[in-house]
């Protein structure tokens, strides 16, 4: 079948002129029901159709409240809004699916027909604290850097440090590529005779942050475990399990991105 001409309209009798339209894939995303990536590409496998025709184009304008959404003919409506929290172990890869065919973060939940997204990305050497939905505007807004959601992590190190390199931590290190990488706050946890704890927190993280930052101080990183996403605590969890936040979390985050 050819691909609908991008502006062919797809509204329904009475549909309100001034209303806001997204792209097919987006609005299927935003309803939760996958990733807009794989929305994409249903839609160009001719899957999708918009009050009942087909269309082929991911851009297809369509209005959420109004226009019929269908996947292999079964109505798609608005997904019940989930949000949990995983203790990530170390080995895996935050993506569903990885082109090496790596362990993901996926291989640990169970067989589940609703999409779930991870919010931010810890590395795979990395550990701890990574949260999922599949509410994207929630996302979105946890992501923005102007959430000034603190994140903590507990980062043991192959040395002891001194107060002089606290404070360069604080003060910050220039990248070679100019980027000037700093913690928000940094303290001593524990000390051995060889390596030590530090707990860490970063207002806004760059990718690889805290090891690009320690490794420009000749600081090797032997575990960083993040513990803590604003008001969201790893607390007991144990490694490789996950739990929906309650309802006091959820109101928490809420409180803590309108400050």
């Amino acid at each position: 079948m050819p691909a609908n001409h991008p502006k062919k309209s797809t509204r329904a009798a009475g549909k309100p002129s001034g209303a806001r339209r997204t792209g097919v894939a987006r609005a299927l995303s935003k309803l939760g029901v996958t990733s807009r990536t794989l929305a994409a590409q249903w839609v160009r496998a001719g899957r999708v159709t918009v009050n009942g025709k087909l269309v082929h184009d991911p851009e297809t304008p369509v209005l959420l409240d109004h226009d019929r959404l269908r996947v292999d003919g079964a109505l798609v409506g608005v997904a019940e809004k989930r949000y949990l929290m995983l203790n990530k172990p170390r080995g895996l890869v935050t993506t569903a699916r990885d082109e090496q065919r790596r362990a993901t973060v996926y291989s640990c939940f169970g067989e589940s027909d609703q999409w779930l997204a991870p919010v931010g990305r810890l590395d795979k050497a990395s550990e701890g604290l990574l949260l999922f939905t599949n509410d994207t505007a929630w996302a979105d807004r946890l992501l923005d850097p102007a959430s000034h959601l603190r994140k903590v992590y507990h980062v043991q190190i192959d040395r002891r440090l001194d107060d002089a390199q606290l404070k360069q931590m604080r003060g910050g290190v220039r990248m070679e590529d100019g980027t000037r990488l700093r913690v928000g706050a940094v303290r001593i946890l524990r000390e051995g005779e060889k390596n030590s704890w530090l707990e860490i927190g970063l207002e806004e993280g760059k990718n690889r942050h805290i090891r690009r930052l320690l490794e420009t101080m000749e600081i090797k990183v032997l575990r960083l475990i993040r513990v803590a996403i604003g008001p969201l605590k790893l607390g007991e969890l144990p490694k490789g399990h996950s739990r929906a936040l309650t309802k006091h979390e959820l109101q928490a985050v809420a409180a803590a991105l309108k400050d």
